[in-house]
């Protein structure tokens, strides 16, 4: 039903910023709420941020808190992931998702995923 895909990732070095963007042509993101999640070679795929349809009540894992900022272009259908400041440690495969429930957005309950987009940190 909702077609996801990522972009804006790449190589940047430490301190540097990125915007990723999760769009969906075509459709529209009504109702759903959506949040991007990280993998890192080896280890589990990551909640990093949420925002909710309606409200846009957000929420960020610490790790990423005050340099991440996500935010929704509803008449664009597309999401945003702004990222500052960025440390090695963020360095990952980054996907949007969209999902009906809130509180299953954070445990990866979701109805979509996006394929990802890779965001490399240099020293």
């Amino acid at each position: 039903q909702v077609q996801l895909e990522e972009s804006g990732g790449g190589l940047v070095q430490a301190g540097g910023s990125l915007k990723l963007s999760c769009a969906a042509p075509g459709r529209t993101f009504s109702n759903y709420h959506m949040g991007w999640f990280r993998q890192a070679p080896g280890k589990e795929r990551e909640f990093v941020a949420g925002i909710s349809w309606g409200a846009g009540s957000t929420n960020y894992a610490d790790a990423v808190k005050g340099r991440f900022t996500i935010s929704r272009d509803t008449a664009k259908n597309t999401m945003y992931l702004q990222m500052n400041s960025l440390k090695l440690e963020d360095t990952a495969d980054y996907y949007c998702a969209a999902g009906s429930t809130w509180d299953g957005l954070r445990r990866k309950v979701v109805n979509y995923w996006g394929q990802g987009t890779q965001v490399t940190v240099s020293v």
